[in-house]
């Protein structure tokens, strides 16, 4: 993982110094090195590294076989594969996974992206032609923007640019752009239409699948950990994990969970887990205090105003900290399970089963606007890098193309996920403890203690006056925050990214299908444990 900058001149040079500025605003992304390289023609590619695989020679910008330059943000697991098929007749200078990108350019042109099974932001630079890309489902950010001298930017964050175009926008996922073609939709996958959810129900296949998302996300010549949160998704990718990492012999998976305390809800069904699977566990705590005081500086990394996002990003934030600490550069991660198998409380209310279809797909094509930027750039924040087995393409593939009512909680007696949690509800060498299996679902802002989502509403409260909350419309004509909770973060965001376009980069995520639009789990009426009072409290401030 790393921070990639790309800038594409005009005549009007940019200077070095100020390159090197604006690439080490992502400076925390690639902690390990940090390069720059002018071409012939007076582009400039820039890269903050985080070595993951080849540590020695993977150093980036990376030179093809003459002209063609590439910097790359991610992981692409299938290089190997690539190395010996289709590019087995390339002469490479690294073992990077990178390299492949410029290699394949150099065979097929601009049509390859398809080819790489991955995660990835990439630009290569061959002369004056240029092409970038972004993996399926945007795991890795990128953005692009054009200058007041017709400049154009690319960067992995928008902090880099931001100050500097005129205009900028997050870059599609599972699009390339070139200046030849303009964007390119690459990743059409037959899954995003909803009336070809047709494949029958094989759990077995779910489970061999899935085990095969974990096996090659392991791919790493550094420690690998898992985020262990005790809920259904993390549990069974760490129980993935720890099966394939015991069959090579190697040391005990390290496993990692977060709470306000000992008692949190996540930090006592990740604990159970973590005995049960014998990982090496740390549980870390962050207080309410803590939390608070870290959101300026958080915002700033995440890039966007979501109530949903930053209230799950601060755990997330001090929780990759401590993971780098211990010198774990990589982790495993569940992200993307609920959106595809409908796993959010509020799924229970869909009308219909076109209408569940339907948010289900709607909901993974927008994950670069929510889960993923938050697991992405939370633990980025620290160099840390999350990869997430659920959306491997291959699983995508088969999963959302199941016939949707047998993801639906109605079916199965209100039981969200039934299929995964059957899938892996193994007589023999069970998978996780059957109560952690079939646990109901606890999102990580309310699974880290149920304190922590009421103290940010009230501490919100007490810093916007009534009089400032009635201006919202006036100050934030666009996305005008509907609660002072997103008013103050709000704030936040423009007092670091006061442009337009920056505003425009941020999508609110809204539970459907429930009167209450707080996206606190506790707020969906579903909830075994529901708190009345944030309920109470998040209707009145919508009111």
């Amino acid at each position: 993982m790393c921070g990639i900058l790309a800038i594409l001149e005009t005549e009007q040079k940019l200077d070095t110094t100020l390159v090197q500025q604006l690439s080490k605003r992502m400076s925390h992304r690639g902690p390990d090195e940090s390069d720059l390289h002018f071409t012939e023609k007076g582009h400039v590619l820039s890269h903050e590294r985080l070595s993951i695989v080849d540590l020695k020679s993977g150093k980036q910008p990376i030179q093809g076989t003459s002209s063609a330059w590439m910097v790359h943000n991610g992981e692409i697991y299938n290089h190997k594969q690539l190395r010996e098929t289709v590019l087995k007749h390339h002469t490479f200078r690294t073992t990077s996974d990178s390299e492949v990108i410029v290699r394949l350019y150099e065979e097929f042109g601009y049509d390859f992206c398809g080819r790489l099974d991955g995660i990835f932001a990439f630009m290569v630079i061959d002369g004056d032609d240029f092409i970038a890309g972004r993996d399926p489902l945007g795991v890795k950010p990128l953005y692009y923007g054009k200058d007041a001298a017709g400049r154009l930017y690319f960067a992995s964050e928008m902090k880099a640019i931001a100050d500097q175009c005129e205009t900028f926008e997050a870059f599609p996922p599972g699009h390339y752009y070139t200046p030849k073609t303009g964007f390119v939709k690459y990743y059409q996958p037959k899954w995003e239409d909803e009336t070809l959810a047709v494949e029958k129900l094989d759990l077995q296949v779910i489970r061999e699948t899935l085990t095969e998302a974990v096996r090659k996300r392991l791919m790493s010549d550094v420690p690998i950990g898992v985020l262990l949160s005790g809920g259904l998704d993390s549990s069974l990718i760490s129980s993935i994990a720890s099966r394939l990492i015991k069959e090579t012999g190697a040391e005990p998976l390290h496993s990692f969970s977060i709470g306000l305390d000992a008692a949190a809800p996540d930090a006592i069904a990740a604990r159970e887990v973590a005995k049960f699977l014998g990982t090496e566990h740390h549980e870390i705590h962050f207080t309410i205090e803590e939390g608070i005081q870290i959101l300026e500086k958080l915002i700033w990394h995440l890039e966007t105003y979501d109530v949903t996002s930053i209230r799950a990003s601060t755990p997330m934030y001090f929780l990759s900290k401590a993971i780098t600490d211990r010198g774990i550069k990589v982790v495993l991660s569940g992200e993307g399970s609920d959106e595809i198998f409908g796993g959010y409380l509020y799924f229970r209310n869909a009308p219909s089963v076109a209408d569940f279809q339907k948010e289900t797909i709607e909901r993974v094509q927008l994950l670069s606007t929510a889960d993923l930027l938050r697991a992405d750039k939370s633990t980025m924040a620290h160099g840390l890098e999350a990869r997430v087995p659920f959306l491997d393409k291959a699983f995508l593939e088969l999963a959302i193309k199941i016939q949707p009512k047998e993801k639906m909680p109605k079916t199965y007696d209100g039981i969200e996920k039934y299929i995964l949690r059957k899938a892996f509800d193994t007589l023999e060498q069970p998978y996780l403890p059957e109560h952690i299996l079939w646990r109901q679902k606890e999102q990580f802002s309310d699974g880290v203690g149920y304190h922590w989502i009421d103290a940010l509403i009230e501490h919100c409260a007490s810093q916007v006056s009534d009089d400032e909350f009635a201006k919202a419309e006036i100050l934030f004509p666009y996305n005008t925050p509907a609660t002072k909770e997103a008013f103050f973060y709000r704030t936040i965001f423009h007092k670091h990214f006061p442009q337009e376009s920056a505003a425009k980069t941020v999508r609110k995520w809204i539970p459907k299908w429930q009167v209450n639009q707080d996206p606190s789990g506790r707020a969906n009426a579903a909830h075994v444990q529901a708190d009345t009072s944030i309920a109470v409290s998040a209707e009145k401030a919508v009111a």
